[in-house]
Order: C-alpha cells, then structure tokens, then sequence
C-alpha cells in the first residue's frame, strides 16, 4: 500500500478517473464475449494488452512490483478457488464450469481505471451460480453504505452480514483501496466490519471496493509465485470490483462503460 495519507481528488482529477474507469469498463466487456470452454487465460491477457494499448492506455498489473516476482502479466485472472491475482497462462485452459474473475486496471493520461467481474464459463453449478451472484449484491451493498460523513466500517458491515446470511465468508487478507495516479494509497477499504467505525467518508474521496467472498472458510494460502491466492479449502472464490468516488451527494460509480 501506498501513504496513510488520504487525498481528495478535485473534480477535474474524477472526471480523469471517470474516463479510466470507463475504459475499464469497456475492456472487461469486451473480454466478456472470449469467456468459453477451450480458451486460455494467456488468451485472454494477450487481447486484454492489444486492446489496452490500441486505445491509448497502459496496463497498470504488467511489471508491478512483488515480494518474489513483478507481475508477468496484463491482467489478473482467478479460476475457481483463486481468490485474486491469478497469473494468465498459456497451460491454463477455461472449462465448462469454471468460474473466473477477471481483474483489469488500465492507466489512462496516469490515471488508473480499476475494476474485476466474475463470470461463467458455459452452465455453472447452483453453488456456484449462487456464490457469484451473493458476490455482486454484496459490492451492491457495500457501493450503497457509502455516504459523505459515514464510515469505512458502514461498507465492509454491509458486506459481511449479506455474505455470511447467505452461508458465506469474507476474505480477510485482502481488501479495497484509495486509487488515482497511484494504484494502491489509502484508504484501505476492508469488506468486513462495524458499523459506525473505521475512518469517515469525505467528498472527494475515491477508493475501490472489491469483496472477495468464499463458498468456505474465509482463510487464503499465497502460492510459491508469491501472487496466487487460493482459497485454504480448495473451494470456489467469487470477487466483483467497482471505483466509486464520494460525491456532496453521496457516491459515484467509476468503473461503468457509459
């Protein structure tokens, strides 16, 4: 993570992110319409690149610093028990069934567009239809605690009681942040919590939320690449991600397509 430092973004700096966000939006779209059975993931990042850079960003993942390894890839894609920041790989091929989170942050005139979707590969199981679809209702109502003068624990409340009355858990070690220029700065936005705690909610504040939520226990297990987060059960992991910026009136979503 970057500063404990919060910075409020000016309007002229949100409608740079509004435009990165946008081409994030677009870009996952058109990723969407490559998710079937017998593609591979490096498949998927290799268009992710040509399309990025054809619309005159960078990709924010390729090269980003790591305790082991820089980031090899484009884009971030988690099938199954991934959790998060899955590598794309030529090995890795999508099979009906699957699942997979695909993680996009295009840097547009420096300014970072971040937002991730799960999607289905072919028929999914009814576990894991319900997982994903309890995912995106949770970021629903995580974006819809957000309010100016609320607090950072509004959001992950509003998460964690939606997931785990649904039967299940919030991912703990990873969790939302500030974003602008800087991919990662504060605040950190975690998808757990109480109501009423955590830092207060400012206008002009921007910051990702991004819950990951497991079909079991919460607890993750990093790989040797020092990426790769899997689930400790091998069991099914589901994440959604959107932008949002606090507005006087109340929150802005960043990352939609139009």
């Amino acid at each position: 993570m970057g500063s404990e430092t919060i910075t409020l973004l000016s309007k002229r700096e949100i409608e740079k992110m509004r435009r990165a966000g946008r081409l994030a939006a677009q870009l996952l779209d058109h990723l969407a319409t490559m998710v079937k059975p017998g593609i591979s993931t490096q498949e998927l990042n290799d268009e992710a690149e040509r399309w990025t850079q054809a619309h005159g960003a960078k990709s924010a993942p390729l090269g980003y610093p790591g305790v082991k390894i820089n980031f090899p890839k484009s884009i971030c894609t988690s099938v199954n028990e991934v959790i998060c920041h899955g590598i794309p790989s030529p090995k890795q091929i999508l099979k009906e069934g699957d699942i997979i989170n695909i993680d996009v942050t295009p840097i547009l005139d420096g300014y970072h567009g971040d937002t991730s979707r799960t999607f289905f590969v072919g028929t999914p199981s009814p576990i894991a239809k319900k997982l994903v679809e309890v995912t995106e209702e949770c970021l629903r109502r995580g974006i819809a605690a957000v309010k100016p003068d609320g607090r950072i624990g509004d959001i992950g409340a509003a998460i964690q009681e939606y997931a785990e009355a649904n039967g299940f858990s919030v991912v703990r070690d990873f969790v939302g942040h500030g974003v602008s220029t800087v991919f990662h700065t504060a605040p950190q936005i975690p998808h757990y919590g109480t109501r009423g705690k955590g830092k207060r909610l400012r206008p002009g504040m921007v910051f990702t939320i991004e819950p990951m939520i497991n079909e079991g226990t919460w607890e993750a297990v990093v790989l040797d690449d020092g990426w790769t987060a899997v689930t400790k059960d091998g069991k099914l992991s589901a994440q959604f991600e959107h932008t949002i910026a606090i507005t006087e009136n109340g929150v802005e979503i960043l990352t939609l397509p139009d």
